[in-house]
């Protein structure tokens, strides 16, 4: 019984991809910025051989017992959405639409006549900063807060106490089903906060992705339709807009995810187990917190002998990134880079991936390892690992 563990640690980049500077991120590496934390510790990558990926050699010599590479990303992007995507196997050759001057007058006239609610902000912005700048005007009007980003997305923030959690949602679907064509953005995010005891306004945990259904079947239709199991852990299925996933499991936070692939480790099923682990991205990477981001990378570290120990012989460990959110530059915004490629068996023998040319290898090599008849953009390294 075949099991793929596939882990996105969601914006770990470990340096610049040679067309970042088009994306305006040219010198951008996540890692490298966090490397440099007091709190940086990555000793059991390490013991996998992760300071031989080329571009780490800043890290500590290790030996080699893993398969250990980096990869380009092929689509023209470098958010969440379409970073999955290729993992998944399907290459993005347009970028997502974005937003810089905010969204067209039409479209939130249409969007207010929809909700019977105003709209407030309407320009890229810090999701904290945001709440700073218009919570207050918020509670007093009751119009929502609509933002964007660099990224593909349309964000809605209401505190729970106007906009009930699944209020918000049905807000969001009803932005979802408007933001199509050439307004397609990757995901409408739902991001509601409460007040704490200080009066000051903080994100809850209620976050909901509404994303852009693939446009074309994924490595995750083919497992489904073959009749083995896609469980999404994270936001996985969101991402995927519920696409091939049969079992969708949200999480809190990084150690609640991690906790919970513990789990399904611990069960019985055939096929893949895809995890998101948002942490990195969404409280760290965005808010440019190197010690924190530090710390996030140092708890999975430690959670990773754990994880290993788990791997019975039939499976598959493949820990990967789907783009960078270098904290240590003066954007919050994510980044252009290369993501690191680990991957682990029972009973391997350490091997250099090298340069991946694209994150579809992933898919492929899952697809060869699941015996799928389905084909991928990428080229599976299967036999590189099985020697």
């Amino acid at each position: 019984m075949k099991r793929v563990f596939l882990i996105v640690l969601d914006s770990v980049g470990i340096g610049a991809l040679p067309d970042a500077k088009a994306f305006g991120d040219e010198g951008a590496n996540t890692l490298k910025s966090i490397s440099k934390s007091k709190y940086f510790n990555v000793d059991n990558l390490l013991s996998l051989g992760f300071s031989n990926i080329e571009g780490l050699d800043y890290l500590k010599p290790s030996e080699l017992k893993a398969a250990v590479g980096r990869c380009k990303e092929k689509s023209m992007g470098k958010d969440t959405t379409v970073g999955h995507w290729e993992i998944a196997g399907l290459i993005s050759p347009s970028p997502l639409p974005t937003f810089e001057n905010g969204f067209p007058k039409e479209l939130i006239d249409a969007f207010e006549k929809a909700t019977q609610r105003g709209v407030l902000c309407n320009k890229p912005y810090s999701g904290t900063k945001v709440l700073e700048d218009y919570g207050k005007e918020h509670l007093e009007s009751g119009k929502l807060i609509v933002y964007t980003s660099a990224d593909s997305v349309f964000q809605i923030a209401a505190h729970e106490s106007i906009a009930p959690v699944e209020k918000l949602y049905e807000y969001c679907t009803v932005a979802r089903n408007m933001l199509k064509g050439k307004w397609g953005v990757g995901r409408v995010i739902a991001r509601p906060f409460q007040t704490d005891e200080n009066g000051n306004f903080y994100r809850t945990a209620n976050r909901h992705d509404f994303s852009l259904e693939p446009p074309k079947d994924t490595l995750l239709d083919a497992i489904s339709n073959s009749g083995k199991d896609v469980i999404g852990v994270g936001k996985i299925a969101d991402i995927f807009a519920n696409k091939g996933v049969s079992k969708k499991i949200y999480t809190k936070s990084n150690a609640d995810g991690i906790s919970i692939t513990k789990k399904l480790m611990n069960e019985d099923f055939e096929g893949l187990c895809f995890v998101n682990l948002v942490d990195f991205d969404m409280v760290y990477g965005h808010r440019n917190d190197v010690d924190g981001y530090a710390k996030a990378l140092r708890e999975f570290d430690e959670n990773l002998p754990e994880l290993i120990s788990l791997i019975r012989d039939d499976d598959l460990l493949i820990i990967t990134a789907d783009h960078g959110c270098d904290p240590g530059d003066i954007s919050t915004d994510h980044t252009r880079e290369y993501t690191p490629l680990i991957v682990y068996k029972n009973g391997m023998k350490g091997v250099n991936l090298g340069t991946r040319e694209s994150f579809t290898d992933i898919a492929a090599t899952i697809g060869d390892y699941l015996n799928l008849d389905f084909s991928f953009n990428g080229n599976s390294f299967l036999g590189d690992i099985l020697l």
